[in-house]
């Protein structure tokens, strides 16, 4: 059967918090401290659920291909990633908080994560996985690397999502990019047996681990994070950047329409 054509009851739904759609991505207001407990609270037996950490350019892929809405719209949690998308926010008093899913997976292994939990891993390379079992002595992992362009690539897309299921986890870090990820994580969800906590978080895993250099605070503060990854990955990071700003825009001035007209 095609993997996404298994429909089962949906992933946990959001609690204690309210979901809104903002430039046409779904996202819940909750800060992190909140976000960490809910988190913390959930068990390794738990059926599947998962987290999306949507940004500028998740948001600018959105809405030019709404086949992947069910991938956030069935999300657990879905949090703001994007300093300039909390900001913009504020003009329609939204006033959404920024989690990233950087500080988000750097905060759960800190304080979240025990000895002996059982965490899975699909991961870009074998290094990062060798890595993390080497930072983290205590915690027993179960790692998968998927072929090249597993987006592309169903039976790859499909092993990912087997490799998952067949054992439990208290977390499944899934981070090989999107929308990739969210699609596997949304897969996951239509299985009964599979458990715990899924999240989307990009290249999170290789900033816990110092592979790849965050910005300083200060740049982090002001909206800035996206520029200094540009200067550290001009070649791969410049047209996705420059490319985006345009649409994220045009998004921004149809919701002001949108609400406006809705106040009429």
């Amino acid at each position: 059967m095609p993997l996404l054509e298994v429909h089962s009851p949906r992933a946990a739904p959001p609690t204690s918090r309210t979901r809104h759609y903002f430039l046409g991505a779904p996202f819940d207001t909750i800060a992190q401290d909140a976000a960490v407990d809910l988190v913390r609270n959930t068990e390794s037996q738990d059926r599947f659920r998962y987290i999306v950490t949507p940004n500028v350019d998740h948001v600018v892929r959105l809405n030019g291909n709404r086949l992947l809405a069910p991938y956030y719209d069935d999300a657990w949690m879905s949090l703001c990633d994007s300093k300039p998308i909390s900001t913009l926010s504020h003009a329609v008093a939204l006033d959404l908080p920024l989690v990233t899913g950087s500080d988000l997976t750097a905060r759960i292994f800190k304080t979240v994560i025990r000895p002996g939990d059982r965490i899975t891993l699909i991961a870009a390379n074998s290094i990062v996985s060798e890595q993390m079992e080497t930072m983290f002595p205590g915690v027993r992992f179960r790692s998968f690397v998927p072929p090249p362009n597993v987006l592309k690539d169903p039976a790859g897309l499909q092993a990912c999502v087997d490799f998952v299921a067949a054992e439990p986890a208290r977390f499944v870090f899934i981070a090989i990019g999107s929308p990739q990820s969210e699609k596997i994580a949304y897969a996951l969800a239509q299985r009964p047996e599979a458990c715990g906590v899924g999240l989307c978080i990009g290249a999170s895993l290789e900033f816990l681990l110092g592979a790849k250099e965050r910005a300083p605070i200060w740049m982090r503060q002001l909206g800035l994070e996206w520029a200094h990854r540009l200067a550290s990955d001009p070649r791969r990071l410049w047209r996705r950047y420059v490319f985006a700003v345009g649409p994220l825009l045009q998004l921004f001035a149809k919701e002001l329409f949108t609400r406006r007209h809705q106040r009429q």
